[in-house]
């Protein structure tokens, strides 16, 4: 349909999600059914400010600058969408004819789509409305993997892999180091870091994510047997850990604006120090803990060229979709092989994505719930890219 388009990104960036939007803004600025791209600056809630920004007036070096830019260039938002909120939204889209609807973002990111495209075809109102993935978390349905997690997975697995080096070589002074990841109800990010090992001493040892209850008297064990194995510990563990009766382990009660819990700020960075604090007090031992936070959603120097590559392609092939007509879908990514790595680009229904997160499969997690397995091995190998390798000294050690 005639018309013009509108993008925005929402929630946290990815090191990616500009390389995505420079799809949507390449894909549609070359189309003749699409007059003017516009950009929501600051998401759905700057949208109804209409606080628009025409994309087609940036110069071709800042669109292609935007494939290797971090964080989101058009400023996000989390605003939680109300019913209140629609008649307001389909306003703006007939003032400034709009016809298609791009958002990049996760599942709550997808609620907003769906409602959005649901109320304008409930008005009258033919509005095509795509949903484009991002999130470091992978924990959206219907696709392999998603744009953005590659990268944050290499972030943290080469973080833990170094500092994994670091945590060997200072075991005289400090026998362990704890490193904590994000990732709210899925532990993909810190099954990722099991990618950094190469051999049985290195760096991580122990893996702990949100799908198992954590259990502090069988980590303590394991931690100990670890310690008195290879005189020190590297421990990783993912932001939403829970113990047994549900309650987290970083002990926060706060929510955010869409009633997930909040880990951000002091109360995720109490998991790791919590955990810490479990095995200082048990052992009397001095560690070492980890917090990176955000850092991972923002490193461009880490980005995966795979990663980049397909964002930028989810961005054209939302833009291929809307003109071809086809509505309340999101990009996909649907893998074909593993070896060697190959995917192409399907969709699925909004409503399979909104609103609710992919944990990881049983099959992905050891038995003893503390490291991953090879099947996640397998398919984490092709996204990150090549894992460096670190020597170590033979130490022959002269006789006294």
């Amino acid at each position: 349909m005639q018309g013009n388009a509108v993008v925005g990104q929402s929630g946290g960036p990815t090191a990616v999600i500009n390389s995505s939007l420079a799809g949507v803004i390449d894909a549609a600025l070359s189309s003749k059914d699409i007059d003017t791209v516009y950009g929501m600056s600051y998401g759905i809630e700057g949208f109804m400010a209409e606080m628009l920004i025409d994309l087609g007036k940036e110069s071709p070096e800042v669109i292609k600058g935007l494939r290797s830019t971090p964080s989101s260039a058009l400023g996000s938002s989390r605003y939680k969408l109300a019913d209140e909120d629609l008649p307001k939204i389909l306003e703006i889209l007939k003032k400034y004819s709009i016809r298609h609807f791009f958002l990049i973002g996760g599942n709550d990111t997808m609620d907003t789509i769906h409602r959005v495209e649901k109320y304008c075809n409930e008005q009258g109102y033919e509005l095509y409305g795509i949903g484009i993935p991002k999130t470091v978390d992978n924990d959206l349905y219907g696709t392999d993997h998603t744009p953005g997690f590659p990268s944050a997975a290499r972030y943290n697995m080469l973080s833990v892999a170094q500092s994994g080096v670091l945590a060997r070589d200072m075991q005289k002074v400090d026998k362990f180091v704890i490193y904590q990841t994000i990732g709210r109800d899925a532990g993909w990010l810190a099954a990722a870091t099991a990618l950094a090992k190469r051999d049985e001493s290195d760096a991580p040892h122990l893996i702990y994510c949100p799908e198992r209850p954590f259990d502090k008297d069988k980590f303590l064990e394991d931690a100990e047997a670890c310690m008195e194995k290879y005189g020190w510990v590297s421990i990783v563990v993912s932001e939403g850990l829970l113990y047994e009766d549900g309650s987290p382990v970083s002990a926060t009660r706060s929510t955010d604006a869409f009633n997930n819990k909040e880990f951000g700020a002091m109360g995720g960075a109490s998991v790791g120090l919590n955990v810490h604090r479990i095995l200082r007090e048990a052992t009397g031992h001095r560690g070492e803990f980890q917090i990176t936070e955000s850092l991972n959603m923002c490193a461009i120097d880490r980005a995966v060229p795979l990663d980049l590559e397909e964002a930028y392609g989810c961005g054209k092939e939302a833009v291929h979709m809307s003109l071809s007509g086809e509505s309340g879908y999101m990009v996909t990514i649907e893998r074909t092989s593993n070896e060697p790595y190959r995917a192409e680009f399907g969709r699925t229904e909004l409503s399979n994505v909104a609103l609710r997160a992919k944990a990881m499969p049983e099959k992905y997690i050891n038995s003893r719930g503390n490291f991953v397995t090879e099947e996640l091995v397998r398919y984490m190998r092709p996204l990150v890219g090549e894992v460096p390798h670190y020597i170590k000294l033979a130490r022959h050690f002269v006789e006294k």
